[in-house]
């Protein structure tokens, strides 16, 4: 499988929300990315439910997310230094079999009765250390995979096959841990980076020509954040994505809760409201190509964080399921139209030598956010209540809106991002 192997009458077509999926190499590496993310999917049911049985705290569960978000802020900047400098499939490939090692070993815990509150929490944080190191490396590849006219499409049927999993994904894996508890979901999660690994092994991509010294790993992350600091579009998508991060890090974080306290139901019920909030996703990301249109990048961004603040205060003060479920797949389209708005903004406004390190530093700082709202939502719903800290995530969320009006987007798509290396010349 070469990374020649593009169709160029598919490139030559008018880009379409599906066009990229002509491209046979985008199309396998999608697909198999697509049984991988079912995999985390049912594996995060899992490790969720499980934590509500093995602690008490509300805290402690919210960590879940936390273990989930926090290698995206510790690991990114490194992660995308390298996916400039080495061989990104060679990175995409050790990273997959990393995870499958893991997820194996963590499966085998569960199984014995081996696991523990802190080894569950040590098991995500190294699985979404995998999904860190391999971020910067796939999104980069994209940008090879397609012509750049086709390149939004393909940001967003990133986020297709992500929320396509998180659509039935998370009610499989909630059927899997009722009927055979977490460690069979755990099993199912290793599993599913099988196809993936196949796929890379058998990638194989012409050599990247080295224009100038590979520098070292140092020297490249402190390029990649020079560059950024000195983007002015790019200083302003890492202020709205840590804010957005920030806010919105509540919903996924005390979601187990909210099913399990304000909804009083099991496992299969958590699975069908992450389900929900995946279908209102897809439902974001299918409609983002035709929106990015006829609306401005700032106003995607800004009233989906609108919409997104109102769903969380529904969430804090309903009890009906049907309530819910309505409002978490609206919640779940806002979620994916601001998230894929950011990603394509960087990937647009991004020479391709450093759009990785570019990436890395827009995941950091988003996922950092992330990290710290799961951890702040969670101990505000342990020492005051699940329904405060719900209400304050939303306060928090659309405040990050508001900073709309002082840090806008700007619309990126006709800019010309071709400058030369540091150190080249015209």
């Amino acid at each position: 499988m070469s990374e020649t192997e593009t169709d160029t009458s598919s490139a030559a077509e008018p880009p379409s929300a599906l066009s990229p999926l002509r491209i046979p190499l985008f199309r396998s590496v999608w697909m198999a990315t697509l049984i991988a993310y079912f995999g985390a999917m049912i594996q995060s049911v899992g490790a969720a439910w499980l934590m509500t049985s093995l602690a008490r705290s509300a805290d402690t569960v919210a960590l879940v997310q936390s273990a989930v978000t926090l290698p995206f802020m510790l690991l990114s900047p490194v992660a995308g230094a390298l996916a400039d400098n080495l061989d990104r499939r060679w990175m995409m490939l050790g990273a997959q079999l990393s995870m499958l090692f893991v997820a194996s070993l963590l499966a085998a815990c569960a199984w014995t009765g081996l696991i523990t509150p802190w080894l569950l929490l040590l098991f995500t944080f190294l699985l979404a250390s995998g999904m860190a190191i391999n971020a910067p490396a796939w999104q980069a590849a994209v940008g090879d995979m397609v012509p750049r006219p086709h390149l939004p499409a393909a940001v967003t049927l990133n986020s297709v096959a992500y929320n396509i999993a998180r659509s039935a994904g998370p009610a499989i894996g909630g059927a899997v841990v009722a009927a055979a508890g977490a460690a069979a979901a755990f099993a199912v999660n290793a599993l599913s980076y099988i196809a993936l690994i196949v796929v890379l092994a058998r990638w194989q991509p012409p050599a990247r020509r080295a224009t100038t010294p590979r520098e070292s790993l140092g020297a490249a992350i402190a390029v990649g954040v020079r560059y950024v600091s000195q983007s002015p579009t790019l200083r302003t998508v890492l202020l709205r994505g840590f804010a957005f991060g920030l806010g919105t890090s509540a919903v996924m974080a005390l979601l187990p809760l909210v099913a399990k306290h304000r909804i009083s139901g099991g496992a299969l019920t958590y699975g069908v409201l992450l389900g929900a909030y995946g279908v209102g996703a897809v439902a974001g990301a299918l409609t983002a190509t035709r929106l990015r249109g006829s609306v401005s990048t700032e106003g995607i961004v800004r009233w989906s964080n609108i919409v997104f603040a109102s769903i969380t205060a529904i969430l804090a003060v309903s009890t009906h399921l049907w309530l819910a479920l309505p409002a978490l797949v609206i919640g779940g389209g806002a979620w994916v139209l601001t998230l894929s708005t950011f990603n394509v903004t960087v990937q647009l406004s991004t020479p391709r030598w450093v759009v990785a390190r570019a990436l890395s530093l827009y995941n950091m700082t988003t996922f950092g956010g992330w990290a710290l709202g799961s951890w702040l939502w969670g101990m505000l719903a342990e020492g005051h209540g699940l329904v405060p800290a719900l209400l304050a995530a939303a306060v928090v969320t659309l405040v990050s809106a508001l900073l709309g009006h002082v840090f806008p987007l700007t619309d990126s798509e006709d800019r010309s991002v071709h400058p030369l290396r540091p150190g080249t010349s015209a």
